[in-house]
């Protein structure tokens, strides 16, 4: 467990005793490595496993960090038959280990932290890209109100309010001597562009494949995880965010953009036209000429997103101790943004 995340284990314990039907201990804490934002551990005890995902500690950009929000769209997803862990409890008394914070069953699986899938045979790895295409599709033909989601977020304006945002907390997280012009003009291009939303569903934020749970041996996903950034919005910009994939190099999120046509269909993967085509068959939606605008704007979010983890990285406050590397990949990111506006017919 990193230090900075360390809590008091007994309070913990005494806390899932009186609360958790069934828990008894002794129990054992350790963190997992991902998340970049909400610190996440495994619980083991001798009759069952769970996950814990709480708030980190310090000082925190408002709203950010929203575990309550994780634990409900989780559990109202859950009774629709989405692929998602099954939350146990959650505690938002400080009192207990510092931050609030819920508990979740543990799944077990596999997890790709590169979208190559590296060890997958060529047959299964088609198949995993097919069900994770299946899965964001499956997601945003759930209707919010029928699963008590329908004041989730806001129905309109997703985009616009998303690029504002996200602009406000790069703003917050920069001094003057991290103004990147390039930046700006990816910002600036997006303000002229913003799209009409194609419709309104439950999106996630960050669907991509080290936020997947594959089975153990068979080529379908049981879980997604990391539902911080999950609100009502704009589909197109959800399943962009999932596509961007392809453009990203593999050291951002275990990006695809650096491999050929040929070496993709070596790999069984498909390419970006058959993914959204793929797409566009489950949902009817996407207008493959307007996808770019919702590819940039994927780019510059991204982007000010990992200028935060920047930010918590010069305040010692990172969860994540890969960090480093995705700052180190920002410089690409841009290149990425500015590429995709550049090729956009719009």
């Amino acid at each position: 467990m990193r230090e900075q995340h360390r809590f008091d284990e007994a309070r913990l314990a005494h806390w899932l005793r009186s609360t958790v039907v069934g828990f008894d201990g002794p129990l054992k804490v350790a963190q997992f490595r991902g998340g970049q934002s909400n610190p996440t551990y495994r619980l083991t005890t001798p009759g069952a496993d769970y996950v814990l995902r709480r708030k980190p500690p310090g000082q925190l950009v408002p709203g950010a960090h929203a575990v309550d929000r994780e634990a409900r769209v989780m559990s109202a997803l859950h009774t629709v038959g989405i692929p998602v862990p099954k939350v146990v409890a959650e505690c938002g008394d400080d009192a207990v280990i510092g931050t609030p914070f819920y508990l979740m069953e543990l799944v077990n699986g596999r997890i790709f932290w590169d979208s190559r899938m590296a060890g997958v045979p060529t047959g299964d790895r088609t198949k995993m890209f097919d069900d994770m295409n299946r899965v964001v599709a499956a997601l945003h033909t759930v209707d919010p109100d029928a699963v008590g989601l329908g004041d989730f977020g806001r129905r309109d304006g997703y985009v616009r309010r998303q690029l504002e945002r996200w602009s406000r907390q790069y703003d917050s997280a920069r001094g003057d001597a991290d103004r990147d012009p390039d930046v700006d003009w990816l910002r600036d291009w997006i303000r002229e562009r913003v799209p009409v939303d194609a419709g309104v569903s439950v999106t996630h934020g960050d669907i991509k494949c080290d936020n997947l749970i594959y089975h153990p041996t068979e080529p379908r996903v049981i879980a997604i995880l990391d539902w911080e950034l999950a609100t009502l919005g704009d589909p197109l910009a959800d399943f962009a965010y999932n596509t961007l994939m392809y453009h990203l190099p593999r050291t951002i999120a275990g990006g695809l953009g650096d491999l050929s046509a040929d070496e993709l269909k070596v790999l069984g993967i498909p390419s970006e036209t058959e993914y959204v085509a793929s797409y566009r068959e489950r949902t009817g939606r996407v207008d493959s000429a307007g996808l770019d605008v919702y590819l940039v704007f994927n780019a510059f979010r991204l982007y000010a997103i990992m200028h935060g983890i920047r930010a918590r990285v010069q305040q010692g406050t990172a969860v994540s101790a890969h960090a480093g590397d995705m700052i180190a990949a920002m410089p690409r990111l841009l290149e990425v943004g500015r590429r995709l506006a550049e090729r956009s017919p719009a």
